[in-house]
């Protein structure tokens, strides 16, 4: 008596399943799509009432600013990446607090660690645009972007006036920041001619740089100094991130607008080599990546050598797979798309700028 009623029931158990099922795979599937999604500040820009100005003769509007009783001979002018997701803001306020415990935590020691032996760093707070800006090609994203470049060129302005003092220096910048410091080349060193002879080396870093009109000679060899070492990675055999990342790529135009690369090619330095070279870098020659998130400031961190080799094609710095779990990205959908908690190039980029320092002396 009881046969007919448990049929529907099946059936109804069933769909419910498959229905969860479907919505569960669709999750999976869209998740990028809908965290994006809310992120989005979804106000335009033109009405937008950004964060206050940074007062750049404050300390708090520095990450990393040199006592003045530091004498060292060089200084390393950088520009951090993005550490801001995003949400109710298109730029973050300087003093955001995950923004800036991401920085001091995970950018700072596996990005400016590289450099802390050849100079005294100065690293300052923008109004950074938020993770969402760089995830979508919209007009009010690149205002976003083109908006914090203000900021960054305030800070290097401040910068040469009250603490350079004549120094030689370097100026590295990493994703945003190197994106925000390819026009600083540009505009900043055209009005002053002066800084070019002052320049070591310019590290544009996980950066997309056109080849037809980079702001700087490339540089060629580890025996130069005063050129442009740019570069933007994928894993080897990626070839659908390779074609992504240059079809997303934004580059600056003569009038100081953000527009897409399009056709032109892009710069390739190979870390591992040394200068913009086609020729393969096998994983015996790279001197050594490193996880330093969460180190002290300053601490140099163990090497993990030959784990990677590299190769520039067309335009694009192609990376095989790292040896060590330490080298994975993890974390959240919003990690995973910043740059890395740690550096594959970490010993290679802390020689070449020794190098570059000494080339710089000699000449």
């Amino acid at each position: 008596m009881n046969a007919p009623t448990r049929t529907p029931r099946r059936w109804l158990l069933s769909g419910f399943l498959g229905l969860a099922l479907m919505l569960a795979v669709g999750v999976v599937i869209f998740w990028g799509d809908l965290v994006s999604t809310g992120l989005d500040p979804k106000v335009p820009f033109q009405t937008y009432e950004p964060p206050p100005v940074p007062d750049y003769l404050a300390s708090t509007a520095w990450y990393l600013r040199p006592a003045k009783t530091d004498r060292r001979l060089a200084d390393v002018f950088f520009v951090g990446p993005t550490t801001y997701d995003g949400g109710r803001n298109w730029n973050a306020r300087i003093n955001h607090p995950r923004a800036s415990r991401q920085f001091r935590e995970v950018m700072a020691p596996n990005y400016v660690g590289p450099f802390v032996g050849v100079g005294r760093v100065f690293s300052p707070r923008y109004r950074q645009a938020s993770l969402y800006s760089l995830t979508t090609l919209r007009e009010d994203a690149r205002e976003a972007r083109q908006f914090a470049y203000g900021d960054v060129r305030a800070a290097f302005r401040d910068y040469l006036r009250r603490d350079n003092g004549g120094r030689p220096f370097f100026v590295v910048g990493v994703e945003q920041g190197g994106t925000l410091a390819t026009r600083l080349l540009s505009e900043e060193f055209a009005k002053d001619p002066r800084l070019e002879s002052q320049l070591i080396a310019a590290y544009l870093i996980d950066t997309v740089v056109p080849a037809d009109n980079p702001p700087l000679l490339p540089c060629v060899a580890r025996n130069e100094a005063g050129c442009l070492a740019a570069w933007a990675s994928v894993h080897q055999g990626n070839f659908d991130a390779a074609r992504l990342l240059l079809d997303r790529a934004l580059v600056w135009n003569p009038q100081g607008e953000l527009v897409n690369l399009s056709t032109r090619p892009a710069l390739c330095f190979n870390p591992i080599l040394g200068g913009v070279s086609a020729s393969e870098a096998p994983a015996r020659l790279h001197l050594g990546a490193a996880n330093a998130t969460g180190l002290e400031w300053g601490a140099r961190p163990a090497f993990l050598a030959r784990q990677v080799s590299a190769q520039c094609q067309a335009g694009v710095l192609r990376v095989t797979r790292p040896k060590s779990a330490a080298l994975q990205q993890k974390g959240s959908w919003a990690d995973r798309r910043k740059v890395p908690g740690f550096n594959l190039f970490y010993a290679d980029l802390e020689a070449d700028a020794t190098a570059r320092l000494a080339a710089w002396s000699a000449r």
